[in-house]
């Protein structure tokens, strides 16, 4: 079952609370990206967070701040498999679509356990998270 229920439930709430102007606005896309970036940390933190939290300093998987865009395996210090450091993959949305469904298939012989969420809504709003994930400058 989808999460985008979760999202609809969300975006009541927002709306509950804008003001008279905002909800002229409703479609605005600056709001659907909200919703989807809440609904993306929710399910991180269902999925993921055991093993990568949004921060420096994890022991049991790379840190993901700024995974959007960076090539695969580089988190300088982390132990990645051979084959993900060889595989030449760039963190792009589909790439990040793909190793959420089935990463074992994207990066055979990987040591990332198999999450397989495949629901293509869920992957929107985790990779809508990670994208917020931006490192401190």
């Amino acid at each position: 079952m989808g999460r985008f229920p979760a999202v609809v439930a969300l975006a009541a709430s927002l709306l509950a609370s804008t003001t008279v102007q905002a909800q002229t606005d409703i479609w605005f896309p600056g709001w659907v990206a909200d919703a989807e970036r809440q609904a993306g940390q929710q399910l991180f933190k269902d999925h993921c967070a055991a093993c990568h939290m949004p921060r420096p300093g994890v022991p049991y998987a790379p840190n993901l701040v700024g995974v959007a865009g960076r090539p695969a395996g580089s988190v300088p210090g982390f132990p990645y498999s051979e084959a993900l450091k060889k595989s030449g993959l760039v963190w792009t949305e589909d790439n990040l679509k793909k190793w959420l469904a089935n990463n074992s298939k994207l990066v055979p012989n990987t040591l990332m356990p198999h999450v397989s969420i495949s629901d293509p809504a869920e992957q929107i709003y985790i990779i809508a998270y990670l994208k917020s994930l931006k490192p401190a400058h």
